[in-house]
């Protein structure tokens, strides 16, 4: 099995099951040395599946203050293949530690993306 952390949405029940075809059960955690930015969404499954325009993407600081909440979940190697093929080119997967020591995938902001201040959204 593998460890996916979630800040996004990926945890919304609609988005897991158009992706995993199934609710995925995970345990609050919390990612260190982050922040959060949104990216805004063209693929028209993606938006059809999050109902969502501007999706959140992890940004690095390295700042031990910057702390992103979200949820782990234990996915299969064919369901993290499925949820590579969610991400769009703006995210990428890498591995990280959380919080609690475990250590896990994350999607964070690749070279292509076009990040947009959070703030300025809400």
């Amino acid at each position: 099995m593998e460890a996916l952390f979630s800040y996004g949405t990926l945890q919304q029940a609609q988005v897991q099951i158009d992706t995993f075809g199934r609710l995925l059960n995970g345990q609050a955690d919390a990612l260190v040395g982050y922040r959060v930015g949104l990216v805004k969404i063209s693929d028209p499954d993606v938006l059809k599946s999050s109902g969502k325009e501007h999706h959140p993407i992890l940004i690095q600081t390295t700042d031990e203050a910057d702390q992103v909440e979200g949820t782990v979940f234990s996915i299969s190697e064919q369901e993290l293949i499925r949820a590579d093929s969610y991400e769009v080119d703006d995210y990428v997967r890498r591995k990280a530690v959380l919080k609690s020591g475990k250590s896990c995938w994350i999607y964070v902001a690749s070279d292509k993306a076009q990040i947009i201040d959070a703030v300025t959204i809400e």
